[in-house]
C-alpha cells in the first residue's frame, strides 16, 4: 500500500468506494464545509472528492500546491469550479450514469404520492385516525396523462421508459437532443413553451448552469396548465422558489413535490413546507444503498486513475489532457 498520495473526502461515501481508495492512498475526511474549513483541509492533499455540502472553488483549489484532481461523488458538479480547475491543469472528475435509475424510480415515486396525495392520507390516518380522509383527499390520475420531461439526459430517458408504462403522452423540451433521438426514447421534441402550455405533469431533469439557473420562473408558471404538477430532482435553484409558492397557493399548480430547493438545507421555516400540496424530501432521490455504492466505486477508482497518471473515464473537462499538470 502506498501513502504517497493523500485523499480529502467532504462526507462520507459506500464502504467499497473506500476501500479502493485506501489500498492506494491516504484518506482524510473534511472537518466542515466552509470555504475556510476546505481551505485549512486542503492545503496537504493530492485529490478532493465532494458529494452535496461544500464547494471546490477556486480559493480551495489553490491551498493545495500538490491538488491534481477534484471530483464529484454524484451527476451534477455545479459545486466545482470545473472552470477554474481547467485553468490549474486540474482533472474534474463526476460519477454520470451511476444512479440514473434510483433518480428516475424516486422522481416517479414523487409523481405518484402527488397525484395521489398519498402523504396527506398517510399522516392523517396514522397520526389522527381519520379514515373518513378518504372522502377528502380526492387524488389524480398519473395512466394516460401528458407528463412534459425538461431535460432529455440519462435520467430524463430512464423517467420516459417508466412513463411508458403508464400509457402517457411524452413531451420532451432539450436544445442538445435531436428530434430522431427524442422519438427514439418515444417522445415529442417541443420548444418549452409548448411543453408548459401541454402537460399534466412536467417533471425537470437539467444540470443547474448560468443558462438554466431559474428558468422556470412566474412567466413560465403562469404559461402551464391550470391544474399541472411539477416534479423537481434535479437542483431547487432551476426553479424560482418565490414564483412556485405563488402558483401553488393561486391554484394555478395543483401540486409540487420537490427533492432539491434553492437553499440547502432548507430553513424548517420555508413556506412551502406549510402547503398541503406539496411533497418534499431531503435530497436523497439517488439514495439507495446499490446507487451509493455504485458512485462511490466510480469515483474512487477515477480518482486513483487520475493519481496514478491514468485517464479516467469520467472526465468532465478533458481539455485538461494536453496541460501541465500540479503535483508531477
Amino acid at each position: 500500500m502506498s501513502s504517497r498520495f493523500k485523499v480529502l473526502l467532504t462526507e462520507k461515501i459506500d464502504e467499497a468506494g473506500l476501500k479502493v481508495l485506501k489500498d492506494f492512498c491516504e484518506v482524510k475526511f473534511a472537518s466542515g464545509f466552509s470555504q475556510e474549513t476546505l481551505i485549512r483541509d486542503s492545503r496537504d492533499v493530492d485529490a478532493i472528492i465532494i458529494r452535496v455540502h461544500g464547494r471546490i472553488t477556486a480559493a480551495v483549489m489553490d491551498s493545495s500546491p500538490r491538488l491534481r484532481v477534484v471530483a464529484r461523488h454524484g451527476a451534477g458538479y455545479d459545486n466545482i469550479d470545473v472552470e477554474a480547475a481547467t485553468e490549474r491543469g486540474i482533472i474534474a472528475l463526476y460519477t454520470p450514469g451511476t444512479h440514473s435509475d434510483t433518480v428516475a424510480d424516486h422522481t416517479f415515486g414523487l409523481m405518484i404520492a402527488l397525484a395521489k396525495k398519498i402523504p396527506q392520507a398517510h399522516n392523517a390516518l396514522k397520526f389522527e385516525g381519520k379514515w373518513q380522509v378518504r372522502e377528502e383527499y380526492i387524488g389524480s390520475d398519473v395512466s394516460g396523462k401528458t407528463l412534459g420531461i425538461i431535460g432529455l439526459g440519462r435520467i430524463g430517458q430512464r423517467v420516459a421508459r417508466r412513463a411508458m408504462g403508464f400509457n402517457m403522452k411524452l413531451l420532451a423540451y432539450d436544445p442538445y437532443v435531436t428530434k430522431n433521438r427524442a422519438e427514439e426514447i418515444g417522445a415529442q421534441l417541443v420548444d418549452l413553451e409548448t411543453l408548459l402550455r401541454s402537460s399534466d405533469f412536467i417533471t425537470i431533469h437539467v444540470a443547474l448552469t448560468e443558462e438554466t439557473h431559474r428558468m422556470i420562473g412566474e412567466r413560465q408558471f403562469n404559461l402551464m396548465k391550470k391544474g399541472a404538477f411539477l416534479v423537481n430532482t434535479a437542483r431547487g435553484a432551476v426553479v424560482d422558489e418565490k414564483a412556485m409558492l405563488k402558483a401553488l397557493t393561486s391554484g394555478r399548480l395543483a401540486g409540487a413535490a420537490l427533492d432539491v430547493f434553492e437553499k440547502e438545507p432548507p430553513s424548517p421555516e420555508n413556506p412551502l413546507f406549510k402547503l398541503d400540496n406539496v411533497v418534499v424530501t431531503p435530497h436523497m432521490a439517488a439514495h439507495t444503498g446499490e446507487a451509493r455504492r455504485r458512485m462511490a466505486v466510480c469515483v474512487a477508482e477515477d480518482v486513483v486513475k487520475g493519481l496514478k497518471g491514468e485517464r479516467p473515464t469520467n472526465v468532465i473537462n478533458p481539455e485538461v489532457f494536453g496541460t501541465e499538470k500540479r503535483g508531477e
